[in-house]
């Protein structure tokens, strides 16, 4: 059975309890729909993706979906209008602790128990699926010095994909400079393609990552001490082999608080750590050849590992998404909430983050701790977040887009609603603050705002090896360290984005595909990402976004 059950009709009634559904295509007045066997009359335009009442609404009575509040009406609303920001407004039921059973009845992983994936393995236990070697600097000082770095490496060992803009700049060079100014036009708008990607110096080295930030010095102490949590959790993570660090030398994010995080999250931490101080050296170029000769032998290291069968339940997936429309929380976020149960019952990990998309679902996730202090630091988490957010004049209620209200999401709790989907239903096993390390088996709920390049940033940082990032309206976010595969809720984006999506999710209202077998499909999808023998249209494009969160109000 599925996750979800889908009525193949013009709209959806998600919840037994809720008042309102989704229209699945777009509605006329006068028009009718049939739900559960109940007939209702569209009694304004209802475009597809938002939601319509099934039955009258006073002003403060709740709007219910997915089972749970989602919001309250502002107006009378008729049965079968539309509901908006016009008419609706944010609103989100209470939360407690209570100390009942927890009972869950985990997937079939038949198919799956057995299989393997080919990695790179740690001798910490972890399990890599890409082997890369990171350039990262203490503090924003070092920014240039990183990209010096970059830019001597990506020349020589050709790390860096084909970029076929560059190929097209050089193009209108050729013909500015031979004089042909009345072709420029139409070249610059010629499709240059890539050539082939030349063979790699180092063949079992999936590349050299080189990341900058704008922290490091000139915040609070405890900025300083979350940056080298966060930069700790990406050497220490399994898809790195190494890593060169350049601090400057007198910056709040000291090297010893970088050791002490990488500590913390392994006492035994044995990878090759390269760290050079500016201030130590005469010279800048001094600590340049230094760091390139040093890094080079470690990539000669590195060079010797080779991938090797291990089990499914040495993954961590992380769970995003971005860009949502009406149709993320019925088609590819359970899709992906299928894969974390499968995860789950297989022994591996998942983390679900982005606080202020879990605004409303409070109670469903407290109700899946598997202890109380798990469901205490949760609420503690949730509150603390909120508080900062209204203290700065925000909210949670602020947390939609205006792309998310134009494609149906138009209070936060709706949005968190369906949001929530790509969590599954298995227990939550661990709460995380950021940054820290997920290290217990099944879903962990890290605390993290709803942006999408400080979350994915941040799930990485906790261990995610791969990430599924589900999008309705696209974008292309990527990750320096970690593949992320994008997943379309609707076959219309698939099309139109087909250059930077990876798996379209639709079928799952346009055809008779359950959200399961769609589920089974994405998880034989990670195992060849997990394998190396397919890449992300992230990874192809060398979209590797990296940006820290400045634990502040971000939503």
């Amino acid at each position: 059975m599925s996750t979800l059950e889908l009525y193949r009709q013009k709209a959806l009634k998600i919840g037994p309890e809720d008042n309102v559904a989704v229209a699945l295509t777009d509605l006329r007045a006068k028009d009718t729909v049939v739900i559960n066997g109940c007939t209702y009359q569209i009694s304004s335009e209802v475009r597809a993706k938002h939601k319509f009442t099934l039955c009258d609404l006073q002003v403060g009575d709740p709007v219910w979906m997915y089972g749970v509040i989602v919001g309250e009406a502002t107006l009378f609303i008729p049965e079968g209008a539309a509901i908006s920001m016009v008419n609706t407004r944010h609103r989100s039921a209470a939360f407690i602790y209570k100390a009942d059973p927890l009972v869950w009845q985990p997937p079939d992983v038949t198919h799956w128990r057995g299989r393997m994936f080919q990695g790179f393995h740690r001798s910490d236990g972890q399990v890599g699926t890409r082997n890369y070697w990171l350039v990262i600097p203490l503090v924003f000082c070092e920014n240039r010095n990183i990209r010096v770095l970059q830019e001597a490496f990506e020349r020589e060992l050709v790390v860096s994909p084909p970029d076929p803009y560059r190929a097209q700049v050089a193009e209108l060079v050729r013909l500015y400079q031979g004089g042909k100014i009345a072709d420029i036009k139409g070249a610059a708008m010629a499709d240059h393609a890539s050539s082939p990607e030349p063979a790699r110096v180092f063949s079992n080295v999936d590349g050299v990552k080189f990341l900058t930030h704008t922290l490091g010095c000139g915040g609070t102490r405890d900025d300083a001490a979350t940056l080298c949590g966060l930069l700790a959790g990406y050497i220490h993570h399994p898809n790195v082999a190494g890593a060169t660090v350049l601090s400057l030398g007198c910056q709040n994010a000291e090297v010893s608080l970088l050791q002490a995080e990488l500590l913390k999250r392994n006492p035994r931490f044995y990878k090759p750590l390269l760290v050079f101080d500016q201030q130590d050296r005469q010279l800048e170029s001094v600590m340049l050849r230094e760091a390139i000769q040093e890094t080079f032998v470690g990539l000669v290291k590195a060079n010797e590992l080779t991938r090797a069968p291990a089990p499914l339940s040495a993954l961590t997936i992380g769970l995003k998404c971005g860009g949502s429309d009406g149709f993320s929380g019925i088609t590819a976020n359970p899709a992906i909430g299928h894969v974390s149960d499968l995860i789950a019952a297989l022994g591996g990990k998942s983390i679900l983050s982005e606080f202020p998309e879990l605004c409303g679902v409070e109670q469903s996730l407290i109700d899946r701790c598997v202890d109380a202090e798990s469901a205490h630091r949760f609420i503690s988490l949730m509150e603390t977040y909120a508080a900062r957010a209204q203290a700065a004049g925000s909210g949670f209620d602020m947390n939609p887009s205006p792309g998310n209200i134009k494609d149906g999401l138009i209070t936060d709790a709706m949005k968190s609603a369906g949001a929530a989907r790509k969590g599954g239903t298995s227990p939550v096993t661990d709460v995380l603050d950021y940054p820290e390390y997920a290290v217990k088996a099944g879903l962990n709920l890290l605390c993290t705002p709803g942006n999408d390049v400080e979350a994915v940033t941040a799930q990485v940082a906790a261990g995610a090896s791969i990430v599924l990032f589900t999008t309705g309206l696209g974008t292309p976010t990527g990750n320096p360290i970690a593949p992320v595969v994008k997943l379309a809720t609707n076959s219309e984006l698939a099309r139109r984005m087909s250059d930077i999506i990876d798996v379209d999710t639709g079928s799952i209202i346009s055809s008779d595909t359950t959200i399961d077998a769609i589920g089974g499909q994405i998880m034989e999808y990670v195992i060849d990402i997990a394998n190396g023998t397919r890449r992300t249209k992230a990874e192809i494009k060398g979209q590797e976004d990296f940006i820290p969160w400045k634990r502040g109000v971000s939503l």
